[in-house]
């Protein structure tokens, strides 16, 4: 896939726009992780918090907002007893398929980039 040169300032704009709101919704350091550990299937909070190592409680309920209101997350409770919550993706998430599998490939590609740069660097 190769990115196309905008055409003019405005287009410019335009893209620089549409790439912000992006980041702005699946950026950060939690976001696409919190999708990823979903992809499996329905997860209740510590079964979510428990897939992404280091994620803090807190930070994992304010990503979790986050994902429900931008239409990534849904969250399910089952009126049981106790209470049940459980938390899916939705079916607006696999719009993120090529674009996750992209930063998959890219970052893959990245990695082994570094790894070669460094043994070439220390003379391997």
């Amino acid at each position: 896939m190769e990115y196309a040169k905008p055409a003019n300032h405005t287009e410019c704009i335009s893209r620089l726009s549409s790439i912000d709101d992006a980041l702005y919704v699946i950026g950060g350091k939690w976001k696409i992780r919190v999708i990823v550990a979903l992809k499996e299937g329905s997860k209740r909070f510590n079964e979510v918090q428990r897939a992404i190592s280091g994620i803090s409680a807190r930070v994992l309920s304010g990503e979790l907002k986050d994902l429900e209101m931008n239409g990534f997350v849904k969250r399910l409770v089952h009126d049981k007893t106790p209470v049940v919550v459980e938390y899916q993706l939705t079916d607006y998430a696999d719009s993120l398929g090529d674009i996750l599998q992209s930063l998959y490939e890219w970052g893959h590609k990245h990695r082994d980039k570094i790894r070669m740069e460094r043994k070439m660097a220390a003379g391997v």
